[in-house]
């Protein structure tokens, strides 16, 4: 009878709790939802550039099944331009004897696929030339001659084996999904715990009453805001200082690009998700109701930020996400060896965000002030 007792004291309890009901039953569909729809749509657009490539060729890698392909037609000199300047994920220079692809490999998982359409479109081709060749050869043989001639066999050729040369203008043929992944994850993670960690010790400085303590002072508001966003910025300099480091120095992940930059960008993330999380707070009353802005606020933007690729419409609200300027930053710093001229825009963006959670963080406390 106690145990009962109990089980449907907690069952009222969460049953006047609206925020936990739409939890358990309302976040799991919407995030279902969004994973569906990316993960249907995504991997599915690439734009190829291809140097005197044959007609044959050309439709034979627009006519993949399941993806869809742009091609560009460039002079050679201006193939791994097209690349380097991310205007394509590959170019197929076919200007000599021997294919040559020019290859952004910093995805390793869309730059096999990408390598593999355009061989085998290759290769396909050839085969048709070869059997086109064999056709007319076997037409112009007399008739009285027609059994005494044994034509060759078409050879079996896998495009996978063919001598082709591949330049890497991003990544390399030992690229894996770690690294490629590798990369946004270490923002991620910066986000993630120092929006966690600010979140439930702001708000417990407030269920506390350290805060109402310090608002009744002559303090301003602004003076609170920065001393706290001071406070745990200390403690998010050393987070980034040991992420990275310890990505790159014990995990080997590589950094093409100045490792200074790396840090700044994990400084800037743990500032925007610290004053996220401030201002996320003032929304909570206790840490359980903190923890369930997590499915809410964070998970949307692992799956939006870029980490997987997105197309479409999903792309336009990536760029609504603060971790998709970290992830785009961090992917062009690590992995594309990328520099300020580069990444400026994802560094003023994510620091013109700390500036709009601290402001807006700081009018919130005029209502704890009450005036």
């Amino acid at each position: 009878m106690r145990v009962k007792a109990l089980a449907l004291r907690i069952m009222n309890q969460i049953r006047h709790d609206k925020r936990t009901l739409g939890l358990v039953l309302i976040a799991p569909l919407l995030i279902l939802t969004v994973i569906y729809f990316i993960f249907d749509s995504s991997d599915s657009d690439f734009t190829i550039g291809v140097v005197d490539a044959p007609q044959g060729v050309i439709t034979r890698i627009m006519d993949t099944e399941d993806v869809t392909i742009t091609i560009l037609k460039i002079d050679a000199d201006q193939a791994e331009k097209t690349v380097n300047d991310e205007k394509a994920i590959a170019v197929l220079d076919m200007s000599s004897d021997s294919p040559k692809i020019y290859l952004d490999a910093s995805d390793p998982s869309s730059a096999g696929k990408v390598v593999a359409i355009l061989k085998s479109a290759v290769m396909l081709n050839n085969v048709d030339g070869i059997k086109d060749s064999l056709a007319n050869l076997k037409n112009s043989i007399p008739p009285a001659l027609v059994g005494m001639i044994t034509l060759p066999e078409l050879p079996n050729v896998d495009p996978a084996t063919a001598d082709w040369k591949t330049v890497y203008v991003y990544g390399s043929a030992d690229s894996s999904f770690f690294d490629s992944f590798g990369a946004p994850m270490v923002g991620i993670i910066v986000f993630f715990l120092t929006f966690l960690i600010a979140g439930i010790n702001f708000l417990s400085e407030r269920t506390s009453g350290t805060l109402e303590k310090l608002l009744s002072t002559p303090i301003r508001r602004g003076e609170i805001i920065a001393g706290y966003t001071l406070g745990f910025g200390i403690l998010a300099v050393i987070q980034s200082l040991v992420v990275t480091l310890f990505v790159v120095y014990v995990l080997g992940m590589p950094v093409v690009g100045s490792i200074w930059y790396v840090i700044l960008i994990n400084l800037l993330t743990a500032i925007t998700a610290l004053t996220l999380g401030i201002l996320l707070s003032t929304l909570a009353n206790s840490e359980f109701q903190m923890v369930q802005f997590i499915p809410i606020v964070i998970l949307p933007q692992i799956f939006l930020c870029g980490l997987f690729n997105l197309s479409g419409g999903w792309l336009v609200v990536g760029h609504f996400m603060p971790l998709f300027y970290t992830t785009d930053a961090l992917t062009e710093v690590m992995l594309k060896g990328h520099g300020i001229a580069v990444i400026y825009p994802d560094i003023l963006i994510l620091a013109g965000l700390s500036l709009f959670f601290v402001v807006i963080n700081t009018l919130l406390l005029k209502r704890h002030r009450g005036v």
